[in-house]
């Protein structure tokens, strides 16, 4: 198991390992979008969370943007991945509710914000990264509060074993 520093420390070893997790980034963000209208239109019945949930997922689209702007400065052509969603397969079973779906997004922000921490703080980090995911940083804190606000205590407390199945999956400590 590594943190997140040992995670960024042998990504930035790699210019291999640097693109192929830009191409993740772009799949994650661009595929986040999605998930969180589904997830809104499935589950959401409150007209100011139904709200709340759009701009999030307009922000996912935009960051899906910017990472792909870095894509395309590297020759690389954004897309979305066939991959297998390791950290999605053992998390997105246990929604049963607006609250644990909210709850699991929640984690995945945290999850997500240790890692664009990390990043942002590397002086090691390429200055055309650490800006963007510096534009990116304060959105995705906002967006890690909405969902727990929107989850509660109990629901973010349901699904922890799941978040945590789901860092192990990635390899990282829970």
């Amino acid at each position: 198991m590594r943190t997140s520093q040992d995670w960024w420390d042998e990504v930035l070893g790699s210019d291999e390992l640097l693109k192929d997790w830009l191409m993740k980034q772009y799949h994650g963000e661009a595929t986040a979008a999605n998930r969180i209208i589904y997830f809104r239109d499935l589950y959401c019945e409150d007209l100011r969370a139904a709200q709340l949930l759009s701009r999030i997922a307009h922000e996912e689209e935009t960051h899906a943007e910017w990472v792909a702007t870095l894509l395309r400065a590297r020759d690389l052509t954004p897309a979305i991945l066939p991959k297998e969603e390791r950290y999605w397969q053992l998390t997105l079973a246990g929604i049963d509710s607006f609250e644990t779906g909210a709850a699991v997004a929640a984690h995945a922000e945290a999850m997500r914000l240790d890692r664009i921490r990390v990043i942002v703080n590397d002086p090691r980090t390429p200055s055309d990264i650490r800006d963007v995911f510096a534009k990116i940083l304060p959105q995705e804190i906002g967006h890690e509060r909405m969902f727990a606000a929107l989850a509660g205590e109990a629901a973010l407390a349901q699904t922890q074993g799941a978040h945590e199945l789901g860092m192990r999956a990635l390899g990282l400590f829970a």
